[in-house]
């Protein structure tokens, strides 16, 4: 079987990458997670690669607060090209990308958020949607451009928002549903990848 080379990005937690990779070992999902990149040294995100097997990295950001530094992003890329990555996956990863990664990587970033966008884009997504009122909220994948949230959706899922719902809740459920469909999106992903590696085509939109 052939499988997709990707790597995770994250700034926390990484409940999504570990939602990945526990779908990677099981065999459900038909990709090799290289590598697990960080801008925070001390994120759980690298724990959780650590306990999977999967080669990590702390990428020290710089002196910006919500994106790299030029020469750094350019040092991730090059990350990236060594271990011969063709998705990169965003959980969490809490740093706008910008021309050196996007021109590397052309609709080869992908991001989930918590909300429906365009929709509440930006931090606390779910906040967001409580103090507006919403009755439904949700989350969506999508290609990652210049702009934060912003790039073409892959696919969105909802979740209703209850009367008694507190952020903490909300947040919580939302959470399950991304744990599902971001590795639904990277698994279409890697049949496109499959399928054009048998054809010797090469990857579709490279």
């Amino acid at each position: 079987m052939t499988r997709l080379p990707i790597a995770i990005l994250g700034s926390g937690k990484g409940s999504n990458c570990r939602a990945i990779l526990e779908r990677i070992r099981s065999g459900d999902l038909a990709a090799e997670a290289r590598l697990v990149v960080s801008d925070v040294l001390d994120a759980p995100i690298l724990d959780i690669a650590r306990e999977f097997g999967v080669a990590n990295a702390y990428l020290p950001p710089g002196r910006f607060r919500t994106r790299l530094e030029p020469a750094i992003e350019e040092q991730l890329v090059q990350m990236l090209r060594n271990a011969n990555i063709e998705l990169v996956v965003l959980a969490g990863f809490m740093r706008v990308l910008h021309e050196p990664m996007l021109k590397a990587f052309p609709r080869r970033i992908i991001n989930i958020h918590p909300s429906l966008l365009p929709k509440f884009p930006g931090l606390e997504a779910w906040k967001q949607a409580l103090v507006s009122g919403e009755t439904v909220t949700g989350c969506t994948a999508h290609y990652v451009d210049e702009r934060i949230d912003h790039g073409q959706i892959l696919a969105k899922r909802e979740v209703r928002i209850l009367p008694n719902d507190t952020a903490e809740s909300l947040h919580a459920r939302i959470q399950v549903v991304e744990h599902e469909l971001y590795p639904a999106v990277i698994a279409e992903f890697c049949e496109r990848y499959g399928d054009a590696t048998e054809q010797v085509e090469g990857w579709p939109d490279r």
